[in-house]
């Protein structure tokens, strides 16, 4: 079920098949994100008791993408690669999210460079508990093409 108003998540990130973790956008603005996701039964992280929690920086870093993707499509452009850089103090009180479990990741900007560099606040809940949080760092190149060209070179 998706929010009212709100895009699909394809439109928004460039996450494809068993990559893309989150599944819903439930509201956006100019400084934050909410999605769901929901946490498989199977598939590629899947382990017997869940998702690891590790993992949860990869939920992290999609609702991020998903922020920048729907802020360019409000713009008529469409999503752009980005790339996780880092986080800080990540902390999450459990080893695994429960499959079947929907999880509440919000993503609140607290600095966004001209250069593509930036902080996210983050944290990801379930039934209204906080299970982990963590200070993320991503970067958005103009070109990620030419970025990628370029850094291997």
């Amino acid at each position: 079920m998706m929010a009212t108003g709100m895009p699909p998540i394809e439109a928004c990130i460039p996450h494809r098949g068993a990559m893309r973790l989150v599944d819903r956008i439930l509201a956006h603005d100019d400084d934050s994100i909410v999605v769901e996701a929901d946490v498989p039964f199977d598939g590629l992280f899947v382990e017997r008791a869940g998702v690891p929690a590790w993992v949860g920086i990869e939920y992290m870093a999609q609702a991020i993408a998903a922020w920048a993707g729907a802020r360019a499509r409000d713009r008529g452009d469409g999503p752009k690669l980005g790339f996780l850089l880092g986080t800080r103090r990540y902390a999450c009180t459990r080893s695994h999210f429960a499959s079947g479990c929907v999880l509440r990741v919000e993503a609140r900007r607290e600095v966004m460079g001209d250069n593509g560099l930036g902080v996210f606040d983050c944290r990801i809940l379930c039934d209204g508990d906080e299970l982990a949080n963590a200070h993320v760092s991503v970067f958005e190149p103009a070109d990620a093409g030419a970025f990628l060209h370029g850094a291997s070179t």
